[in-house]
């Protein structure tokens, strides 16, 4: 009997139950309780990928939904729903009103698997690998393995084996492969110039401004000039007489948009914003570019303005300028990256002008990376 029944049922029944099976286990995993922020339509599985295909530069997609369902909205990228706030009013309410209820952070594989070898000996080799891999199955298949999923493990091993043999010929002994002092340190140094990230691109990104446009490098040199002059190096106390400089150093920052989105926070609990609910365990990220280029906050948003930056001849720090985040976890280099950023600017065009190479059109061109920052460039410094 139970031969002739299973006989019975079509390859095309079969297909439409499995079907059927998947979109309602995928409607259980991705359900939302009621009051959660608006979204667009969702594709089963692959949630909002048709939304936020613009991978080159996202800001672009946030934007668009911004403009169509305000300042909290979510999106769902097909392993969990993040949500996005806009808006300083809302970012306040947040990062300092309810700081408390957003203290957490997504929690990293990568990192979950470096702090569980509790400071013992391990090869980070296949961590990374693991990691990095993992990103690029992501980007290309829109799906991520388990890290302990077999087949993605072969995989890894293979592609590790063939990259060795390749390599043999160049290959010496190395020691017994023991993490020791010395890479301690090589870490220690890498961590220090990944830090240094956010800070190096704004400088690269104000020598760019300063070639194209003459006349606010001037008069940023006068400003130097007649504060610092060329007989001794800048000091972090010029700054507070020095209103344009530190205006024009701020617009850069601004115009720039180099962290166009927060570091994601994860709700500790339940919580509930603009009379949205936000379920305890959900990725929020603050949209910092709706603050930096808001028509109600800034005069001319999408021209480099350090007016911007100035009343009555005096610097004017802006509530709406918070390109490192605020409340309890703020970026902590704050102070030292403001203070590099006047230094190294001062020191720079107090001995250089900067300017574009001759029968050369400079443009602002930017890629993304870790931050967003302009394209490669070639300027002239000329000693002054």
């Amino acid at each position: 009997m139970l031969h002739f029944l299973w006989e019975s049922i079509s390859v095309q029944v079969l297909l439409v139950f499995l079907v059927v099976f998947l979109l309602v286990a995928d409607y259980m995993k991705h359900r939302k309780p009621n009051g959660f922020p608006p979204h667009p339509f969702c594709l089963p599985i692959l949630g909002h990928l048709h939304v936020l295909m613009n991978f080159s530069d996202a800001q672009i997609s946030v934007q668009k939904l911004t403009k169509k369902y305000g300042d909290i909205f979510s999106v769902d990228m097909g392993t969990e729903w993040i949500v996005f706030i806009n808006g300083l009013h809302l970012v306040k309410e947040v990062l300092v009103n309810q700081g408390e209820n957003f203290l957490d952070r997504p929690e990293l594989p990568l990192a979950r698997e470096a702090f569980s070898n509790r400071g013992s000996p391990f090869d980070p080799h296949l961590k990374i690998n693991n990691a990095v891999s993992n990103i690029i199955c992501s980007v290309t298949f829109g799906n991520r393995f388990d890290y302990h999923d077999e087949d993605f493990q072969k995989l890894l091993h293979l592609l590790d084996e063939t990259l060795t043999l390749n390599g043999a010929i160049m290959t010496q002994d190395n020691g017994d492969g023991i993490f020791q002092e010395e890479n301690l340190v090589a870490c220690a140094v890498d961590l220090f110039l990944a830090g240094t990230e956010t800070t190096s691109t704004t400088i690269h990104c104000a020598l760019l401004f300063m070639a194209m446009y003459p006349e606010i490098q001037a008069r940023v040199q006068a400003e130097i000039d007649t504060v610092i002059g060329q007989g001794r190096q800048p000091a972090l106390d010029d700054r507070s007489n020095m209103p344009y400089t530190n205006a024009v150093i701020h617009e850069v920052q601004r115009k720039g948009n180099l962290i166009p989105f927060s570091v994601p926070r994860m709700t500790v609990k339940d919580t509930v914003v603009d009379g949205f609910r936000i379920p305890k365990g959900t990725s929020v990220v603050t949209n910092l570019t709706s603050l930096l280029f808001d028509k109600n906050e800034w005069k001319t948003p999408d021209t480099f303005n350090s007016g911007h930056f100035l009343k009555d001849g005096q610097f004017w720090k802006r509530e709406s300028f918070i390109p490192f985040s605020i409340g309890k976890r703020s970026c902590p280099g704050e102070l030292l990256a403001r203070t590099e950023l006047f230094l190294f600017f001062t020191a720079l065009l107090q001995k250089f002008t900067f300017q574009a190479p001759p029968d050369t059109t400079l443009s602002l061109q930017f890629k993304q990376g870790i931050t967003v920052s302009p394209k490669p460039y070639k300027i002239c410094a000329v000693p002054r």
